[in-house]
């Protein structure tokens, strides 16, 4: 679980420090997953491990620096993984799927907390990597986050397919807040103003934020040339949030009063309908979307311009994840099944 400091010595330095530039070439491939992967999260601060989850149902944790091993395969879902999510020292992390099931996991072992709770469902644990306890309000969670706040971390958001977003407790297990204002399953939920409020997309082509705990939205962001927005990103400055429009183009967002910068936009791409992940390079130099082709097309932060277009799979790059401490490496997933590293 330490991050390999007599390997890569700078993973102690503060990430963003150092320029970065575009990757150019596969130094490496992550296979063992039967099927699309369709998300993959570095490891808080440091990037040493990756965690991906597949439609196989399986949820595999990867070594980055040293050989690129798969270390765990976590088993509990029985149908497709939709959104993994790290806490704050990523010891745990927690799991969704179209089984209804939401999982808190303990990284290192490979079993779930245990955390008493009657909200929880209780599974046979026959093998070591399988989730004994899950939450579930019956409805397909389509994203999940840990509140980043450090003394909340046993506070999780759920957007779900019908329209609300939940906040549990995981210490007692309940539901404490519903957030039931979206028209459409909610596809997005992201942290901003210091944790103190959040902004959610839905399918209902709306953006709204909301202070946290409260469930009234604070502000109502929907114009008729807008799209459903499925992916957004925040900037490493956490001034802007940029959404991946599915009218092939990004959008930005301040994140303070939520305004739309009409003045940068991001395009030249094709994701015809598929989620696909923004990225931004540590220093917020490059900002970087897979499409649907296979491609991973980066533009210059400051000018709007595609600056290189990389051919990385053979299938749509559903997600990617710049390494924090690395000048140019980039990790990419694909509906190819495969997970590969660039530089």
């Amino acid at each position: 679980m330490s991050p390999p400091l007599a390997v890569a010595p700078h993973l102690s330095q503060e990430a963003g420090s150092q320029e970065t530039y575009i990757p150019k070439v596969c130094v490496h491939t992550w296979t063992g997953h039967t099927q699309g992967v369709s998300v993959i999260r570095t490891f808080p601060g440091t990037g040493h491990l990756l965690l991906s989850g597949s439609m196989d149902t399986k949820i595999k944790l990867w070594d980055v620096y040293q050989e690129g091993n798969c270390l765990r395969t976590f088993m509990g879902h029985h149908k497709a993984v939709k959104d993994v999510t790290f806490s704050n020292d990523g010891r745990r992390f927690l799991s969704c799927g179209y089984d209804r099931q939401m999982k808190l996991w303990d990284t290192e072992t490979g079993t779930s907390c245990r955390n008493p709770s009657f909200h929880l469902i209780t599974e046979p644990f026959s093998r070591v990597g399988q989730c004994l306890k899950a939450f579930s309000n019956g409805k397909i969670p389509h994203c999940i986050r840990f509140h980043p706040d450090e003394d909340k971390q046993n506070i999780f958001l759920a957007g779900m397919s019908d329209k609300k977003i939940i906040q549990y407790d995981m210490n007692t297990g309940e539901i404490t807040q519903e957030y039931d204002q979206h028209l459409g399953p909610v596809n997005t939920i992201t942290f901003v103003d210091e944790n103190r409020r959040f902004i959610t997309t839905s399918d209902d082509k709306t953006m709204r934020a909301w202070d946290f705990d409260i469930p009234v939205v604070i502000k109502y962001i929907a114009e008729p040339d807008m799209h459903s927005m499925p992916a957004v990103t925040l900037h490493p400055s956490k001034k802007w949030l940029a959404a991946q429009s599915l009218d092939n183009q990004i959008c930005i967002y301040s994140a303070e009063n939520f305004r739309q910068n009409r003045k940068k936009r991001f395009a030249g791409h094709t994701i015809a309908g598929y989620a696909c992940q923004v990225g931004f390079s540590p220093d917020g130099k490059w900002i970087s979307s897979g499409d649907s082709d296979g491609n991973v097309v980066f533009w210059d932060w400051k000018t709007g311009r595609i600056k290189s277009r990389l051919k990385a799979h053979s299938k749509v790059v559903i997600a990617h994840e710049w390494l924090p401490h690395e000048t140019s490496k980039v990790i990419t997933a694909s509906w190819d099944g495969l997970i590969k590293l660039w530089d």
